[in-house]
């Protein structure tokens, strides 16, 4: 019974990703490719424009490493942000459906973004390790845990704002605000190291800063100084992801298609 209910669940999910790649990225062209290409295609263009406007080091960390995990960890926390805050609202023909609940949406995303940034990480460093700007991580359970941390608190946040927007009609417009408020804060382009030691500890209560400094750390190694708490990063994710849940629950009657 429990494993029939969990297969059914994954076709469920799995169908819906299919349709996601193919309504979202079509069967022409590059397709899933782009994906991959949309990040790369803006994370080189961020590196070579700080190439000619700064130093080659800065605070003794090099600038490609330093970019490449900066951008492609706001890319993760920005499109799950932007995509599944929109995810009911873009897809309530699919309703009519009776097997297919709000979750199902928001789970499809979910796995189709974190695969696409995922791979897109993994080309980005590829490309970067052959031209010699960057070297090979320090330690890879790090980098590892940290990139699935970010992706924890990522999908929570996401979850709390796409709860709002089924209730809120206002959050649709506030999403966008507030994904470019999270470019300065999260932690992407700067260090914790880096900020006096006042600004240190107001930073570490943001959870996105804890998996992206595990991801530098696991990319520096240890002569870089890094700054994270994963017990608290996964707490306050774990937190986020319930709330998200449970409001996503209480909204359903918003978005139920009789």
């Amino acid at each position: 019974m429990v494993s029939s209910a969990i297969s059914r669940q994954t076709r469920i999910i799995g169908a819906l990703v299919m349709r996601e790649m193919t309504t979202r990225y079509g069967r022409q062209g590059l397709g899933f490719a782009w994906v991959i290409g949309e990040p790369l295609v803006f994370c080189f263009g961020v590196l070579i424009l700080w190439s000619f406007t700064k130093p080659a080091y800065e605070h003794g960390v090099r600038l490609a490493p330093f970019v490449m995990t900066g951008y492609m960890s706001l890319i993760l926390i920005r499109h799950f942000l932007a995509l599944l805050s929109t995810a009911i609202q873009a897809n309530l023909g699919l309703m009519y459906h009776r097997q297919i609940a709000p979750l199902h949406l928001l789970v499809s995303r979910i796995l189709l973004e974190f695969g696409g940034a995922t791979a897109a990480f993994m080309v980005v460093y590829a490309i970067l390790l052959a031209l010699g700007q960057v070297s090979l991580p320090h330690d890879y359970l790090l980098l590892y845990c940290g990139w699935l941390l970010l992706a924890w608190n990522a999908s929570g946040f996401a979850l709390v704002m796409a709860g709002l927007a089924m209730r809120y009609e206002i959050m649709e417009r506030l999403v966008p605000v507030i994904s470019y408020i999270l470019i300065p804060i999260s932690g992407a382009f700067y260090m914790v190291s880096w900020l006096p030691s006042v600004a240190r500890e107001y930073a570490l209560y943001i959870p996105f800063v804890h998996g992206i400094e595990m991801v530098r750390a696991g990319v520096f190694g240890e002569f870089v100084p890094t700054f994270f708490n994963a017990p608290y990063a996964l707490f306050t994710g774990a937190i986020m992801n319930i709330i998200g849940l449970l409001i996503i629950s209480a909204s359903r009657d918003r978005i139920e298609v009789e």
